[in-house]
């Protein structure tokens, strides 16, 4: 990865200096502790996106309402390392917590159905891919609300943008005729990200991986061109 030099007589700054960087952010904010704990709380992967959504918001927004961002773009004038940080640190963190806890809730989960004999095992066909594709989905949408955080640069903004796109448009579509409405849902957000979390896909959804982070790639793209043609 190339270097980012910061200025002919000053430090050498690295994107791996500000992974670091950014990472020291991400520990000493209260917001991430409770977030985090929020999300493996909450029963199933709907209420759990909140939380980890609002977290990501949070990671970028905070600095603008503080006034923090200005001292981030000052050490990085290049800016999109600071974006491509948070993203990272974020991507590479919340797996080690979401990936052991969805199987935790799994294993729970199905201690109880066997009771009833009710319960299944990792080796059935889509199981293990259902468990382990709602932690990736939980982190798509922490960096989606990271994206959106860096969009708008207002909490309260992007945390209501964020609602709209998870829930909103669905409520939107529930008004038009049901054949127009079921061929634009599959499309949308959450039913295109949450056909990775479902053990058998429905056959009118998008595939298990086709809509998985779509959104969330697609918002940081914008987030980082717009980065680069305005002002902090």
């Amino acid at each position: 990865m190339s270097a980012l030099v910061q200025s002919p007589a000053g430090p050498r700054v690295t994107q791996a200096k500000v992974v670091r960087s950014e990472w020291t952010k991400l520990r000493s904010q209260p917001s991430t502790a409770w977030s985090l704990l929020a999300a493996v709380g909450l029963a199933g992967v709907q209420l759990a996106q909140i939380a980890v959504a609002v977290l990501g918001v949070l990671l970028i927004t905070s600095e603008y309402a503080t006034g923090m961002i200005r001292f981030s773009m000052v050490a990085v004038p290049r800016r999109l390392p600071v974006l491509w940080a948070k993203a990272i640190v974020f991507a590479l963190t919340a797996p080690v917590l979401f990936v052991p806890a969805t199987f935790a809730t799994f294993l729970v989960s199905q201690s109880v159905l066997a009771r009833e004999q009710l319960d299944t095992s990792l080796d059935q066909p889509g199981v293990a891919r259902a468990v382990l594709g709602s932690a990736l989905y939980l982190t798509a949408m922490g960096l989606l609300g990271l994206g959106l955080g860096a969009l708008l640069r207002n909490t309260a903004g992007a945390i209501a943008s964020l609602f709209g796109v998870l829930f909103g448009l669905q409520i939107v579509v529930g008004f038009l005729p049901a054949s127009l409405a079921d061929t634009i849902s599959r499309y949308l957000p959450t039913p295109a990200g949450v056909a990775v979390t479902n053990v058998r896909p429905d056959p009118a959804s998008l595939g298990p991986w086709a809509g998985f982070g779509l959104y969330t790639a697609i918002t940081l793209g914008l987030a980082a061109w717009l980065l680069r043609r305005r002002d902090v």
